[in-house]
């Protein structure tokens, strides 16, 4: 997976695919704060029902 860091720099592109990808995501689930990286993925995790390995994958694959 992209490094916090990259991710950060593309993160409006990448939310926005990641919502086209499933519709049922909102905002607040993909909200990434600074420090709360972990607690992202574990929305997502929860919400998507994947791992987080699959979510990382899924995110680098975008």
């Amino acid at each position: 997976m992209k490094n916090v860091t990259e991710l950060k720099g593309n993160w409006n592109e990448t939310k926005g695919k990641l919502k086209q990808k499933f519709a049922m995501l909102t905002d607040n689930d993909l909200l990434l704060v600074e420090g709360k990286h972990d607690e992202m993925l574990g929305r997502l995790q929860t919400k998507l029902g994947k791992t987080k390995e699959q979510i990382q994958k899924i995110i680098s694959d975008l």
